[in-house]
């Protein structure tokens, strides 16, 4: 049996725009390929079923490779509250668990975003090791998620991303 070790990455983000919409390009599947784990141009799949125990699926074709990204919806409370699982199964069968919080603003919304990462520890794996290893899944988790932030933003902002892959 694999050891689990997990880490946090909580990220906030603002947006001049209602919680509605933003809350919509996360479940809307033709908001969701323009933006989540994918781009207009280069996705392949964008499906879900929004409701608890429903599932979502994105394929996005890059380099000659088809990535998936798939999970199912834990908590959907329409527009402040969004919690899924997360995983890609050709990397790896741990699911993340990803929370989505928004709450209005006199400007629009806030954005606090939530991932839970799992990661498999190698047998022989030092404490050392172990703390590189979450500290670089956080830090590449967090690094998509900014590039994601981006065109969520724009979209939800503009109804459009000028990027498109």
């Amino acid at each position: 049996m694999t050891n689990i070790s997990t880490t946090t990455l909580t990220m906030k983000r603002e947006f001049g725009v209602q919680p509605e919409r933003v809350f919509d390009a996360w479940l809307n599947p033709l908001m969701m390929k323009k933006w989540f784990f994918t781009l207009e141009g280069t996705n392949k799949v964008a499906q879900n079923d929004p409701r608890v125990g429903g599932t979502w699926e994105i394929v996005d074709h890059r380099g000659g490779t088809d990535y998936q990204a798939v999970g199912e919806y834990l908590e959907i409370a329409p527009p402040n509250k969004l919690v899924f699982t997360f995983k890609m199964p050709q990397f790896s069968e741990l699911q993340d668990i990803i929370t989505v919080e928004l709450k209005e603003t006199s400007t629009g919304c806030e954005m606090t975003f939530t991932q839970l990462i799992h990661v498999a520890e190698e047998d022989n794996w030092t404490e050392a090791d172990l703390e590189k290893a979450l500290g670089e899944y956080r830090d590449g988790s967090e690094h998509g998620w900014n590039l994601m932030f981006m065109g969520l933003k724009e979209l939800a902002e503009t109804g459009s991303i000028s990027y498109k892959g």
